[in-house]
């Protein structure tokens, strides 16, 4: 019964536009800074190099620098937008809401996806359909919420691409999306009803996104799901409107999102945020009857709750995620299992996990035979499992996670030694963690100690998780620290930088330079940790972790050199320069040019607003110096 006006129109901040109409949250955009914008996006700082004559490179001051400004640039007036229409505000958001029921005939099948225009492919619709469900071993009685992520069809167009891309950017890198993967944020009931053939009522409300924001979606869930499950479609449909009318997904910026009658706030994290700290969302007294909650994270899980069954071995995991091991996380349901696959993977964070994971796994799942063959060896890939079938298909696997229920423990946790692979028979088997990997760092008994004592004194669970994720943070800066002060070394010197010469290229990675530099300014300059560090280090070459690592930052120094490249351009007489050459030549300078500014455009180059106006200015007086002739031609080249 209620009615919903048509969803405002924005405009893209492609060139940093600004969003219209403001919301209650603010929505300026987020146009490009200076030179801060190349803060290294794991927030490792690059403190200890001299950089007096080295061009300024990503990274430079560390992570002091990326404490200062936690918001993005305000953004400057655009010269072009982009209005979007109905369903933009939700797309950047949701891709679509399905609900998922049991149907004796068919088995699990898709009954509604709102808005009926989304696109899903059959194959996705399959995987939905299986991944929605717990396996009827986990005899989940009851309100169910757990996660999963699969692969996303290939060759479909994405809509919208240029403005979400823009978010993107100002995210840190482990929360930016990936357009290969879908996730699944679900709420399954199961309850008895004799009024039903099967005895039991079955449904799953879920909601498909390309971002990772679990927090924010279990809690959507909780709010909707319930009532939903009560008043169906016209129930739904209305939840969908809502949605439609939330601000855009904008990092750094405090977010005011209704649904259903609540608003939750929130704010997204920015790589400039300084890792480890989360701003606190202030809970604000609302003037009318709307109930106002403040998440306190849009996508971190209770990292204590999640290792406690495997509460002596954190270190030894976060290795083997570091390393890109393959690692089967078995569990008695799918929340047990989605939970630690998703701690796993955020406990080398600010470092992106770069290989596949998935929180929830199916022997339907259509990528099973692919990740159970044992004609290679294991992917580099963490599963979560809770079908009993996997203990045989996976017991091939090097590493395996055996947990019980999750719950807190009320006294010390007892001393669990590591268990050898062959003792793991079913998934019956005893709690613990099934490898014979031998760690490379000596073990940190202090942190097992102030956890345990946290737990004799009946410290909460969310500083627990605090002390362990503060220990998980200092561990991988330490470890990175160093391979972030050795990258920005590759970085050419300022004086290199010549604008009648193509950018200079990044120096080559060299294994043994690197390591050169370890007994100087290894990790043991912020980690008391003893251990086989070197050891570390040459497996952590050889994994995708590394190469996605990177390349990133690659991407991200090429471009800051081609940024600086176009500031020594605009800082050149270029008018006079072209009086003393040809018309020949001018001519091919001005489309150089032009080709700079599409560049900078087309991939956001780290370019001050007023530089890309200079060039521009430039480039006109150049023109305008020409015959009429050639100027007619030179207007119109290059401007779409």
């Amino acid at each position: 019964g209620r009615s919903y006006p048509a969803p405002a129109a924005m405009v893209c901040p492609l060139l940093g536009a600004r969003l219209a109409p403001p919301t209650p949250s603010g929505s300026g955009g987020s146009g490009r800074g200076g030179a801060s914008h190349l803060t290294p996006r794991g927030g490792a700082g690059v403190g200890a190099m001299s950089r007096r004559e080295r061009a300024p490179e990503p990274g430079q001051g560390g992570a002091e620098a990326a404490v200062q400004d936690v918001e993005p640039a305000e953004p400057e007036s655009p010269d072009q937008c982009l209005s979007l229409l109905p369903w933009d505000r939700f797309s950047a958001w949701l891709h679509c809401v399905c609900v998922v029921g049991f149907d004796l005939e068919l088995g699990q099948a898709v009954e509604v996806i709102y808005p009926p225009h989304s696109k899903l492919t059959d194959k996705e619709k399959t995987n939905i359909c299986y991944l929605s469900f717990p396996d009827s071993n986990s005899g989940c009685l009851g309100d169910t919420q757990f996660c999963f992520r699969f692969r996303r069809s290939p060759g479909r167009k994405v809509s919208l691409c240029c403005f979400l891309d823009q978010l993107d950017r100002n995210l840190p890198v482990y929360l930016k999306k990936d357009s290969a993967y879908y996730y699944g944020y679900v709420y399954f009931r199961q309850v008895r009803d004799k009024s039903l053939k099967r005895g039991y009522f079955q449904k799953s409300l879920v909601l498909i996104s390309k971002l990772p924001y679990v927090h924010l979606f279990r809690t959507m869930l909780k709010q909707i799901a319930p009532e939903y499950f009560e008043k169906s479609e016209a129930f739904l449909e209305a939840v969908c409107s809502d949605i439609d009318r939330w601000p855009p997904p904008l990092p750094g910026k405090v977010l005011q999102l209704p649904i259903m009658g609540v608003i939750m706030k929130l704010r997204i994290p920015t790589y400039r945020d300084k890792p480890g700290t989360t701003p606190i969302v202030q809970n604000m007294h609302q003037a009318d009857a709307q109930i106002s909650m403040a998440l306190p994270t849009v996508h971190e899980v209770d990292l204590f709750r999640c290792f406690c069954p495997v509460f002596f071995h954190i270190q030894m995991l976060w290795e083997l995620v570091l390393l890109g091991e393959p690692l089967v996380v078995m569990a008695p349901s799918p929340a047990e299992s989605s939970e630690t696959v998703l701690a796993l993977v955020s406990c080398i964070s600010p470092l992106k996990y770069c290989s596949d994971f998935r929180p929830y796994f199916t022997i339907h799942d259509s990528e099973f035979k692919e990740y159970t063959t044992r004609t290679q060896a294991p992917p580099s890939v963490i599963l979560g499992v809770t079908n009993p079938f996997f203990a045989k298909t996976l017991q091939h696997w090097p590493h395996i996670i055996r947990i019980g229920d999750i719950k807190l423990p009320g006294e010390v946790p007892k001393q669990v030694k590591v268990k050898k692979l062959k003792n793991l028979k079913t998934l019956d088997s005893k709690p613990g963690v099934y490898t014979s990997y031998k760690p490379y760092l000596n073990k940190d008994e202090e942190i097992i100690k102030q956890l345990q004592k946290g737990v004799q004194q009946k410290r909460p669970t969310e500083a627990q998780t605090a002390i362990l994720r503060r220990y998980f943070l200092e561990l991988t800066e330490s470890f990175i620290i160093p391979l972030e002060r050795y990258v920005a070394s590759l970085m050419p010197l300022q004086k290199c930088i010549s604008p009648w010469k193509s950018p200079p290229q990044l120096r080559q990675f060299s294994q043994d330079d690197f390591m050169k530099t370890l007994e100087k300014a290894g990790p043991q300059l912020t980690s008391g940790l003893k251990g086989d560090w070197i050891g570390l280090y040459r497996h952590f070459l050889k994994s995708p972790n590394f190469d996605g690592w990177f390349r990133s930052r690659q991407k991200e120094m090429t471009q800051k050199l081609e940024a600086l490249h176009l500031e020594a351009l605009c800082n050149e007489n270029l008018v006079f320069w072209s009086q003393k050459h040809t018309e020949v030549e001018t001519v091919d300078l001005v489309l150089k040019l032009k080709n700079k500014l599409l560049q900078a455009d087309r991939e956001c180059l780290p370019v001050k607003t007023d530089t890309l106006k200079k060039l521009q200015t430039h480039i006109n007086d150049i023109i305008l110096a020409l015959p009429d002739d050639l100027q007619d031609i030179l207007l119109k080249t290059g401007t779409t």
